[in-house]
């Protein structure tokens, strides 16, 4: 088979999946004739092939995928104008905190904010499907671990975990925020804060000195 056919059989097959293929999903379309870095070398050709048109492809969390270019968001907004739903900036510095010190308690979560997590904070990012339990911490009550999912890296349009920005400023700290503002809800501000019971001793939350976590890139 010559390339071009190759890459016309990889080009159909995620224009028509619905879902995210991975390298070892696109192989079967090749009965495993080609081998991956041949898989890998043929979608970044098709990335170059594809670079001046309104569809990009992009490796996420869960594989490979066509997805409409950023810049065209507004136009494509008017035909679907209904609004995702908004969170707070509460849910949003709670989902950072998951994101960059994963896995974490409900308790991590709760010292690292300086105040007490509403447990509807964590069903919000559970039902969005950004947060998921991945075990529990052996320890008294045994809590729940909770880690993000291969959905939070797709709709970020992340690869792995090792992507996520180093925080080192407030400023960057706040970057991240509007950036999963803008993810969860595109085109639309922060609702309006609630009142949060502080812990004592009150502390900001600050991921400054928080390392990302680090996940390999699907394959």
């Amino acid at each position: 088979m010559n390339t071009a056919d190759a890459k016309r059989i990889l080009e159909t097959a995620l224009i028509c999946s619905t879902q995210p293929l991975q390298v070892r999903e696109l192989r079967v379309l090749f009965d495993d004739e080609l081998g991956a870095d041949t898989i890998k070398s043929l979608l970044a050709e098709l990335q170059d092939d594809w670079l001046q048109r309104g569809l990009e492809l992009v490796s996420v969390g869960s594989g490979w995928r066509f997805q409409s270019r950023p810049e065209l968001r507004d136009h494509l907004d008017r035909l679907h104008p209904e609004k995702p739903p908004r969170y707070t900036r509460a849910v949003l510095e709670t989902l950072a905190i998951i994101a960059y010190r994963q896995p974490v308690t409900r308790g991590d979560m709760e010292d690292i904010r300086g105040v007490t997590i509403n447990s509807l904070i964590i069903k919000q990012l559970e039902d969005r499907n950004w947060v998921e339990v991945i075990g529990h911490r052996e320890t008294v009550g045994r809590p729940a671990l909770f880690a993000t999912t291969r959905q939070f890296l797709d709709d970020l349009g992340l690869a792995s975990l090792d992507q996520l920005p180093l925080i080192e400023s407030p400023a960057q700290q706040g970057a991240l925020i509007d950036a999963l503002a803008e993810a969860a809800q595109p085109g639309l501000p922060m609702e309006e804060e609630t009142v949060e019971a502080p812990i004592e001793p009150e502390a900001d939350t600050d991921l400054a000195e928080l390392p990302p976590a680090h996940s390999g890139t699907p394959s």
